[in-house]
């Protein structure tokens, strides 16, 4: 068994490697940028190794370091967790080069699955369903126009490089192809340093199915079932399930089969997970469930798979990386119950879903399910790395009971001054669609008007913010029953004061929260929002554009592109330019008609939130 072990990531999945890896008894080892210094991942270690600035092409994606901190450390083992290198077949030959183990998938394994259009190749020689498409070497945008005309709209341009969503767009009129295929390129060649694609049919009202697999050295591998990821927001998962919903025997049967025969047909060893999309318009069948990709990692959602079989995936990695048989057969392995998880992001729902950095003077988990984070509370949301903040995991008998369990811990999630997306979760995961298993990967932006909060509070939030800041005594006021604050004579609002608990019942709609001062704030955190009970302290200024014409950094981020000149005439809608952060690109759009007065940046520069990067003039009516 591996005696010491560095782990080549950083905050929750740091965390979730070294609380498996203290279990086995192996030694620990972290690396960590300038900004991480001080992270959960890094007290949680045996050691720890600074390997640079925080921009993670200075540190966690600067290979040499890695391998000079195992060296130092004597590192018998290195963990690359998901991201950053995990699925860098260099680097994987480096590291095995060194005389050091390497606990993921073989190199030319990694190599064989990690272009898209080879690995379809690869799958349809071996007899594995994929999707409809050109996967050709002409990458000309006429011929790439040609072959999406001929494949018929709408139709999917993606990556042939990397995931995660980046460098994918649909297009669903011809017109519009050769404007995606060009922001395509752009976002693939920063992401990956490639830019070539590949061309899928899309599929109408699709779901994303994929099939954790398992080898080992001596030739055995395994399935443990299938996850259900169709919950997705800009291709990025937000609920994943396990089982998925509506699967029978038979279908099940048939795509674990198929993820198996993908993976022997690679030698693949290690924790790996095979990518179907489905065309579930008329329910879950096997002949309409094709192989889109294959990940040769861990998976961010492996924690429902090792809900629902009882298994514990980083230590079955570990125990393959030490050259020992998989810890179960096949016919050992069995579906308990029903498992979901929420990623739960530094995000405001309300803006766009745009991403929210800062302290975090106040980071409140539910209680009695499993939490997988990598901050805690006095720690800070950087905008260097993925806006994260926890996974929300949650296991019960049945998919109505886990649904309702995750709703309910979603809304129990307490963050200031950060926003969250929790309130957003809560609201997904007790959607009567939802339960209902009527979801598509469309799901959340068809839905987004009953699913993403409101920028201002609703009546209920207005009701409970009077109780709270109603007098704390011992008299009338301390238990209030049938209160009501302009409230209409069938809705009822209850509050305990004692202890700052609030139970607002309005019609069949019950939030709960509760008052508490963080720095200074009084806030009221109500099903998963935080809510300032009076002026909260100043902050940046808010995004988008002031009368003036100004438009503000609505996030710290990177300009990637800029697509006008001081003098030039536009037109209201425009993009102006493009910024980049936390693996999300926002368009900068005129506000009006106009002229564009100052421009205050350029491709590269950083901007923080909230300053000025152009202002356009109104032009004359």
């Amino acid at each position: 068994m591996i005696k010491s072990l560095l782990i080549a990531n950083r905050g929750e999945i740091a965390c979730r490697i070294i609380r498996t890896a203290r279990s086995m008894g192996i030694r620990t080892i972290a690396v960590h940028s300038d900004i991480d210094a001080t992270m959960p991942f890094v007290q949680a270690a045996d050691e720890a190794v600074r390997i640079g600035p925080a921009p993670a092409r200075e540190s966690y994606l600067v290979q040499a370091r890695i391998l000079d901190a195992a060296k130092v450390t004597g590192a018998e083992a290195i963990h690359p967790g998901y991201g950053f290198l995990s699925e860098n077949a260099a680097f994987a030959e480096a590291v095995e080069a060194a005389g050091i183990v390497w606990v993921g998938a073989p190199p030319t394994s990694i190599r064989a699955m990690g272009l898209k259009d080879a690995a379809k190749a690869l799958m349809m020689a071996a007899d594995v369903p994929v999707t409809p498409g050109y996967m050709g070497e002409d990458q000309s945008p006429e011929h790439l126009q040609a072959q999406a005309d001929r494949i018929g709209y709408p139709v999917l341009i993606k990556a042939v490089a990397g995931g995660g969503g980046k460098g994918m767009r649909k297009v669903d009129a011809a017109q519009d192809f050769a404007g995606a295929l060009l922001s395509c390129r752009r976002e693939a060649g920063a992401s990956f340093g490639d830019e070539r694609v590949l061309l899928e049919k899309y599929i109408t009202g699709p779901r994303h199915i994929e099939v954790q697999v398992f080898g080992d050295q001596h030739g055995n591998i395994v399935h443990l079932f299938e996850r259900d990821c169709t919950l997705q927001r800009r291709h990025q998962k937000v609920i994943e399930e396990a089982p998925a919903p509506g699967m029978d025997e038979a279908t099940r049967a048939a795509i674990c089969q198929a993820a198996v025969k993908a993976a022997k047909a690679v030698d693949y060893v290690g924790a790996g997970t095979i990518e179907f999309i489905a065309d579930a318009s008329e329910g879950l069948r096997a002949d309409r469930i094709w192989f889109m990709e294959m990940n040769t990692r861990l998976q961010v959602e492996h924690p429902v798979t090792e809900e629902i079989t009882g298994q514990d995936l980083v230590e079955w990695q570990l125990r393959v990386a030490s050259g020992e048989p998989l810890p179960c057969r096949q016919e050992e392995l069995a579906i308990n119950g029903w498992a979901m998880e929420a990623r739960l992001y530094a995000e405001n729902p309300a803006s766009g879903f745009l991403p929210s950095t800062g302290p975090l003077d106040r980071l409140r988990f539910p209680q009695g399910i499993r939490v997988d984070s990598g901050i805690a509370e006095g720690g800070e949301v950087s905008p260097y790395y993925d806006p994260m903040i926890a996974k929300i995991i949650v296991h019960a008998p049945d998919r109505g009971t886990a649904a309702a369990r995750l709703a309910d811990a979603a809304r129990q999630v307490e963050v200031w001054p950060v926003r969250t997306n929790a309130a957003f979760l809560a609201r997904a995961a007790a959607d009567r669609d939802f339960i209902a298993g009527n979801i598509d990967t469309g799901f959340i932006e068809r839905h987004a008007d009953r699913l993403v909060p409101m920028a201002e509070p609703a009546e209920p939030v207005r009701q409970a913010a009077a109780l709270a800041l109603l007098p704390r005594d011992d008299g009338v006021w301390r238990r209030l029953s049938g209160f009501r604050a302009n409230a209409a004579p069938d809705r009822r609002i209850v509050v305990d004061i004692a202890d700052h608990n609030y139970l607002v019942e309005l019609d069949d709609n019950a939030p709960r929260g509760r008052d508490v001062t963080v720095r200074g704030d009084r806030l009221l955190f109500l099903d998963g929002e935080a809510w300032p009970l009076g002026p909260p302290r100043a902050s940046a200024a808010g995004a988008g554009a002031a009368s003036d014409g100004a438009l503000l950094a609505p996030m710290p981020g990177k300009v990637i592109a800029v697509e006008v000149a001081e003098g030039d005439t536009v037109r209201k809608g425009q993009k102006l330019l493009v910024l980049e952060a936390m693996k999300m690109e926002q368009a900068m759009l005129a506000p009006f008609d106009g002229v564009v007065a100052d421009l205050m940046v350029k491709v590269g520069g950083q901007v923080t939130e909230g300053m000025m990067l152009t202002r356009i003039e109104r032009g004359e009516d």
